[in-house]
């Protein structure tokens, strides 16, 4: 299965990506050194799930802080992981740090257009399972 999530290796790359979605994004800015690492590598199945279960509906974006300083500062990323949820170019929600599935879940849920997708159905809704 080819991967969902976008990885543009340059600034210029992530503007492209983000000037071709109609639909939200959410960034998710990682880094490779010692202590960004461990959480960030924590943080990448997570990531992969939310592009799976929001196909269609948000872009996910992974951007390496190094590579990508551009957004970093547009943004005001200060550290790695952090989420950056973007609609039309715009920041409508950020978070810090590494999240557990269930916080994940919770922060779409709170700033996303269209509800996550529950463990337990409700009104007839089933979907997969963000929270958990």
């Amino acid at each position: 299965m080819a991967s969902r999530v976008h990885q543009p290796q340059e600034n210029a790359e992530f503007e492209f990506i983000l000037a071709r979605a109609d639909v939200p994004v959410l960034a998710y800015f990682h880094g490779v050194w010692p202590k960004a690492a461990a959480a960030c590598k924590e943080m990448d199945p997570l990531v992969r799930e939310v592009a799976d279960t929001y196909q269609g509906r948000l872009i996910v974006v992974r951007a390496d802080i190094a590579r990508c300083p551009g957004p970093v500062r547009r943004y005001g990323v200060t550290g790695a992981p952090s989420f950056v949820l973007i609609d039309r170019g715009e920041a409508t929600a950020i978070a810090n740090g590494p999240m557990s599935r269930t916080a994940l879940g919770e922060f779409l849920d709170a700033h996303f257009a269209y509800p996550a997708l529950h463990a337990q159905p409700k009104h007839g809704h089933t979907g997969g399972d963000l929270h958990g």
